[in-house]
This record gives C-alpha cells, structure tokens and sequence, in this order.
C-alpha cells in the first residue's frame, strides 16, 4: 500500500528517543486537539476507552473532559514506563493519584472496550491492516475507533527541498485516506468516514524550524541519507531552507495534511446469515422475469 514506508529500525530509535521525553512531543499536541474536536461527534457513552499510545500521540485531557468516569487504558508499546511516571502522584499528594491505568497493548482485554483514541496511532505503519485488527479485537461490538495520521501531502516542501540538493528522501510516504478506508472495513469495521485538512505551520527563521523538527524524533525514510551528516552540512541545510521555504510574509513554512477516521467495529454475523445488496436482489429479480 505504501511504496517507501518507514524503517522499523529508525521507527524504534524514534519511540525510544521520544519516550524519553516523558511528554507528548509538540507536534502530536498540536494534531491531538484536532482530533479532539471531533468528539463532539461521538454520542457513544463509553465507560472503558483503549488510549493508543497515549504519550507520544497525546489528547489525554480532551478524553478525560468528554469521558469524566470513564476507565482509561493507556497501551504503550513503547513508552510505558514513561506514562506509569506521568500518572504517578506524589506519596504526599495521593488525591492525584489518576485511575487510568498502562497496559501492554496485548494486554488489553478483548472486546473490552466502547472507544479506542489512537492520536497518530497509524504514523509509522507501512501497512495498517493487522493493527486495524488488533483495534477492532480490543473494541466491543458497535465500539467507536477515533485515530489519525498524517496524509501524503505533509512536508512536501521539505521532499523538494530535498530533492532539489540530491539529500535523499526527507519522509517516508504516507498512506492516501481511500486506502485507510478499505482496510478498515477488511479489519471488520463498519460505515468508515475518512476526513483530512490541510494545516500550515509556520516559523520565524530556519534554526528554529530545525530544533523543532529534530524534536520530532529524526527522518524514517527508508531512502534517507545512510551516512552521518556534519556541521557543514546543517549550515547548507539551514540557508536552503530559508531560500526555499520562504513565504511572501518572510516565514518559513510546511504542510501537513492531516488525515481522522472514525468507523464503528460491526457486529458478528449470525452463523448461516447472508449479505446481499439491494442492488444484487434487484437484478436477480430482472433474471427472473426474463426467464
């Protein structure tokens, strides 16, 4: 589905430089209050709710607000010990002490859940049919999946930028919302709705942007550069950057496309039970006639 997807090893140095951190990175706050607004949508009254990385991807406090009694399990593949300290009160502070709970995300009990949040949950996924499935396993039936991710469209400033110095890729390609759709009705969700907005971000100077882009982690680019890059190299980076990245307002500025998706996990189907579209039964009733 992807045609350059990211590298699982640099994938994994990136969890753990950012799980490190023990905060949600700058970028995923940004895109998690996004996805926040969308919970206005949801008249599901969800009493356990599955927060999919919830350190690195972010909205605890937007879940909290619209769910106040809910139980939330935070499964962290990579940074729980992270989010255990973030939950963590002081012994002379006990009241707060947060319910929520850290799970492996095989942990998770199945089919235990009425809404699972996954704040760029899919961004270092090449495919995402098998994590589709692990979500629909830890949603009860009827169950809300919130998630987003980044579309193909993000940082095509810095991929011209790249390939107009012949640096290598700057991104790993992002997979097109119609293909997030299939996939999940291929993992058992029903009534998918894919939606994505454009955003642009925007920084004074090109030593600014790049301490923030640094932040996110580094390039998982399977194509990137494969060797190490000097200080030699930063300076010609930073001056092409403010040549090529240059508004007409003097900011320095890049794209994202930011692709939400909700979907419903469906019901089981009744042993012996068949599916037919209205559709199908209409021409087979216009054989019929003519026979």
């Amino acid at each position: 589905m992807s045609l350059n997807p990211p590298d699982p090893r640099a994938l994994a140095r990136q969890a753990r430089r950012l799980a490190k951190l023990g905060e949600t990175p700058w970028l995923s706050q940004i895109l998690a209050a996004r996805m926040a607004e969308r919970l206005d949508w949801i008249k599901l009254d969800a009493q356990t709710v599955v927060f999919w990385q919830g350190l690195l991807g972010g909205g605890q406090a937007a879940l909290r607000a619209r769910y106040p009694q809910a139980e939330i399990l935070w499964a962290e593949p990579d940074a729980a010990e992270a989010a255990q300290h973030l939950l963590r009160a002081p012994w002379w502070q006990p009241w707060k002490r947060s319910a929520d709970r850290v799970l492996a995300p095989e942990a998770l009990p199945p089919g235990g859940a009425q809404m699972l949040w996954a704040s760029l949950g899919l961004l270092g996924q090449a495919e995402p049919d098998a994590l589709f499935r692990r979500w629909a396993q830890a949603l009860a039936p009827q169950g809300y999946l919130l998630f987003s991710t980044l579309g193909p469209d993000s940082f095509k400033e810095l991929r011209a930028l790249y390939a107009s110095q012949g640096w290598g890729a700057a991104t790993p390609a992002w997979i097109d919302l119609h293909d997030l759709g299939d996939a999940l009705l291929k993992a058992g969700f029903a009534d998918p709705v894919m939606d994505q907005e454009r955003i642009t971000l925007t920084w004074a100077d090109a030593e600014t942007l790049w301490r923030e882009l640094a932040a996110l982690g580094g390039n998982l680019a399977p194509d990137r550069c494969a060797g190490l890059r000097t200080p030699r190299w930063k300076q010609r980076w930073l001056a092409a950057a403010a040549e090529h990245l240059r508004q007409s307002d003097g900011r320095l500025a890049l794209t994202l496309e930011f692709v939400c998706g909700h979907a419903l996990k469906a019901e089981p189907r009744v042993p012996g039970e068949a599916s037919v579209s209205l559709s199908s039964l209409k021409d087979q009733l216009a054989q019929r006639r003519k026979s």
